[in-house]
């Protein structure tokens, strides 16, 4: 009886411990989750040109949506997150997408002409607007189906 229950609380404590620090470690330390970003309402965001990565403007970390994903670069590391408030996990260098590291410069300016996008929109059409190319039509900049 004294045994299970120190396995059961030994067992307890390091699924506490884990659960604020991401799987993957590097040189054997743990790289800690970017602090959490809170968000006064669902985010807008705008569609970088050439690409299909949608940017959140106007807060303090970068984020970014991508292939149903949000990404966050923090202190040299990357992390994804499966909606925009989290919980983020680190991944590996090799798994970040290609086309964040060949952003253009300016990507942080909404462009002339193009209208921020509710995140409603986003969430409802950027599979639809991937599939079709919307993005790559002349009339895609005003942000619906």
């Amino acid at each position: 009886m004294k045994k299970s229950t120190l396995i059961i609380l030994f067992v307890g404590a390091m699924l506490i411990v884990s659960l604020g620090y991401s799987t993957e470690v590097k040189a054997g330390v743990p790289i800690p989750p970017p602090p959490p970003f809170v968000f006064p309402a669902s985010p807008s965001v705008f569609l970088i040109p050439n690409t299909y990565v949608y940017f959140v403007p106007d807060i303090g970390p970068e984020i970014f949506f991508y292939h149903g994903y949000w990404y966050r670069p923090h202190k040299g590391y990357w992390y994804r997150a499966t909606v925009y408030y989290g919980p983020c996990v680190d991944i590996a260098p090799s798994r970040v997408p290609v086309v964040f590291l060949n952003l253009p410069l300016y990507f942080r300016t909404v462009p002339p002409g193009h209208k921020h996008i509710p995140y409603g929109q986003l969430k409802k059409n950027w599979r639809y607007w991937e599939r079709v190319r919307y993005w790559d039509r002349p009339h895609g900049q005003e942000g619906k189906k």
